[in-house]
């Protein structure tokens, strides 16, 4: 028997595009780096990346990706794409969140996974940042 089904319509307002890179992702709870691991990007785009994980991620959570990009500074160095986020959505394998901001960096030649429980002031910065920019809007 023949199964026609109906396609759904995209529900993103940007395109993403496949781009399948070497990711290492910190998950942010109060004000401690409390998760983190290595994966795969599955797709990316400029309100979104999909990606791999492991395990499940608390959905809302900040979040810092770090992706290897395919292109080289001075045709010598490796560069990564750092993405502050939320995590939109997750599941056993894979998990989606928002690119609130970014910035391009130089990047180590091999990615190391990141221990929980270790402080990192980037991402720490850009949460208190966050936390102080909602309270002004609300105060506002």
């Amino acid at each position: 028997m023949l199964r026609i089904e109906a396609k759904q319509p995209n529900r993103r307002r940007k395109l993403r595009f496949a781009l399948q890179r070497e990711v290492t992702y910190k998950v942010l709870q109060g004000d401690t780096v409390v998760d983190g691991g290595i994966g795969k990007t599955i797709n990316i785009g400029s309100a979104g990346v999909a990606f791999s994980a492991p395990q499940q991620l608390p959905a809302g959570a900040l979040v810092q990706l770090a992706i290897s990009w395919p292109v080289l500074l001075n045709e010598g160095c490796p560069m990564r794409l750092v993405v502050f986020g939320r995590v939109l959505r997750s599941s056993a394998e894979r998990a989606a969140c928002s690119v609130d901001k970014y910035e391009f960096r130089t990047q180590a030649r091999v990615p190391q996974a990141i221990p929980a429980g270790r402080n990192d002031s980037l991402l720490q910065r850009w949460a208190v940042n966050l936390r102080k920019e909602t309270a002004r809007a609300a105060s506002a």
